[in-house]
């Protein structure tokens, strides 16, 4: 072999041992910033590694050993029951009193509900990390998820039917994709649609089949408002014309 094959060798096994250090790195990151966003997690690692010394030591420490077993299964448990916890809110059973606030500060916050203030209707960021809304749709209250990549504010099938919208079959139509593979919407009027103080009238929304029980407040909701903003972790929706309960400026698509 020449030395110009072995540069060449070499020059190409340095390059796969940049690109796996490459690959190392991103990944311990990734891990960092995952125990750090879950500190659930982040608790369980350390109780594993407890476990594992524990069981290292056993036969040359056997009280060290067995001292550091004991209480990295009772980490362990503990880390599953609030991950536990995590997916069941509790709250709702009223059973958390007795809780320690250690693991309360773990469990699921309540909803906190949108408020009025002044001029704007204030929207907490939700824990999945979406802002929802509570409106009213000619009348009949619904959760909206707002998505400020949507074009159009788009409705499942049984909240145009709780809202008495009608759909016409030989009416306007879209294709959608949805979770479920492509599916034919319908264009509807919703001649109120209310989120806090904010009042939207005839304002056309896509009745889509698939959506299950969620509805999507797009853009054509959100431009009509005099501003929109996001301030932190709160959704701030202004309003041209605050409203107080039920305006009656009917016949305009504009935002009261």
């Amino acid at each position: 072999m020449t030395a110009a094959h072995t540069g060449a060798h070499s020059d190409k096994a340095g390059a796969a041992l940049d690109r796996l250090i490459e690959a190392g790195s991103a990944i311990w990151a990734q891990a960092v910033e995952l125990v750090m966003t879950q500190p659930v997690l982040g608790w369980a690692l350390v109780f594993a590694g407890l476990l594992i010394m524990g069981n290292l030591l056993r036969y040359r420490l056997p009280m060290l050993g067995g001292l550091l077993r004991f209480f990295g299964n009772l980490g362990l448990i503990v880390a599953l029951i609030v991950a536990l916890l995590g997916v069941v809110d509790l709250r709702r059973f009223g059973i958390t009193a007795a809780l320690p606030e250690a693991i309360m500060r773990h469990l699921p916050k309540a909803e906190e509900p949108q408020v009025v203030e002044g001029k704007v209707t204030r929207v907490p960021l939700a824990d999945d990390g979406h802002f929802w809304v509570r409106a009213s749709i000619d009348g009949a209250p619904r959760r909206f998820l707002v998505d400020t990549g949507a074009t159009l504010t788009t409705i499942s099938p049984e909240t145009a039917q709780e809202a008495g919208l009608r759909i016409a079959r030989d009416g306007p139509k879209i294709e959608l994709r949805t979770a479920n593979g492509n599916a034919t919407g319908r264009i509807v009027v919703i001649h109120e649609l209310k989120v806090g103080n904010a009042v939207a009238r005839n304002i056309e929304a896509v009745v889509a089949p698939g959506l299950g029980e969620t509805n999507v407040l797009g853009m054509n909701f959100l431009t009509k408002l005099k501003g929109w903003r996001v301030e932190g972790r709160v959704m701030v929706l202004e309003p041209h014309h605050p409203a107080k309960a039920d305006p009656s400026q009917a016949g305009t698509d504009e935002v009261g």
